[in-house]
């Protein structure tokens, strides 16, 4: 495949958190020679980009399960390679790879999947990964970070290389907006550790990945407007889990509303409410991919907005949980399938 890299005449439009991976990835080999790129064909690397870093570059072609034993014995003689594929090839194909060669010997492998969540939407059921972080954050000692744009997915990356034992990091595939002007002063990002992005004491939204933090972050404007203050938390790592202020964001609120780009069982949603029921018991709604598969290809906003990851979706599940004073419904059609 040729790389996926932009026309001359398309240099000024944004880059996508996989672009800002591609082109950071090389400079850090540079500078770390542990460091390997391991690529399943996925065309989003120029070879020529690691000149300066012979053999150290494979591109296994699209053999995952291959992919990640190789992985795996580069990690084990001292190396820390950067596996890429697709989320769901990841997460489903080349799981028992992952499961036995990387997690059971705690092995320094940083696996950054994209077309996480919708993001193929176009390519269908095949290609869409809505179990991902389910699967990955319930694997021992891994680590779990989904970026929410594509400056953070560059921080995630450079973090990456120091942390020890495995790591899976979830890029999407094409280019959103920052998170700049959803965050006022909601400091750096911090594998680990929560980002704020509002404080508010009446209901609290957490979000992770690039839509649903928006998608949030855009509620709390509107909830604003009907007097319902919403904390927003930008919860970009899933593990080790900031425990701590999912609590803080929780205490004293009607409820917390969980958006992601996943099935609604086992990711972000799932892990917030274990949290909680183990910390500070609160109500929580979530806001994500209904128990179904999509029901036909398409982009990734249009089935987005399709199966509910909207702005509109967390407004709503944030009046319901208000209800006692801000005069939310109760009524949750969708309950059944949760």
């Amino acid at each position: 495949m040729t790389a996926d890299r932009p026309a001359p005449h398309e240099t000024s439009r944004p880059r996508s958190a996989r672009e800002v991976y591609r082109d950071l990835l090389p400079e850090l080999m540079r500078a770390d020679d542990r460091l390997y790129c391991l690529d399943s064909d996925t065309g989003l690397f120029d070879a020529a980009a690691f000149a300066e870093v012979p053999g150290r570059y494979l591109n296994l072609g699209i053999a995952e399960h291959n992919l990640m034993g190789t992985a795996a014995g580069l990690a084990a003689s001292g190396n820390v390679p950067y596996v890429t594929t697709m989320a769901t090839f990841a997460a489903t194909r080349a799981l028992e790879a992952i499961k036995i060669d990387i997690a059971y010997n705690a092995l320094p492998v940083r696996i950054v999947a994209t077309h996480g969540g919708l993001a193929a939407g176009h390519l269908g059921p095949t290609h869409h990964a809505l179990e991902d972080l389910a699967v990955m954050r319930a694997l021992p000692g891994f680590t779990v970070v989904v970026p929410g744009d594509a400056g953070q997915a560059g921080e995630a990356v450079r973090q990456s290389a120091a942390l020890p034992g495995p790591v899976y990091i979830r890029l999407g595939r094409s280019a959103t907006p920052g998170l700049d002007g959803a965050a006022p002063g909601g400091g750096p990002f911090e594998i680990g550790r929560a980002q704020w992005l509002r404080r508010g004491g009446d209901v609290a939204l957490i979000a992770c990945g690039p839509h649903p933090v928006l998608a949030a972050a855009h509620a709390a404007d509107r909830l604003a407007g009907r007097g319902v203050r919403a904390a927003v938390l930008n919860l970009h790592t899933l593990r080790p889990l900031d425990a701590a202020a999912v609590v803080a964001a929780a205490e004293g609120t009607a409820g917390v509303v969980t958006v992601e780009e996943h099935w609604r069982s086992g990711g972000l949603g799932g892990a917030v409410a274990e949290t909680l029921a183990e910390h500070a018991p609160a109500r929580v709604a979530r806001v994500g991919m209904p128990d179904t598969f999509a029901e036909r290809a398409g982009g990734q906003e249009d089935l987005l907005d399709r199966y509910g990851i909207t702005a509109d979706a967390v407004v709503a599940a944030a009046l319901n949980l208000t209800s006692g004073t801000h005069g939310g419904g109760t009524h949750d059609p969708d309950l059944s399938r949760v």
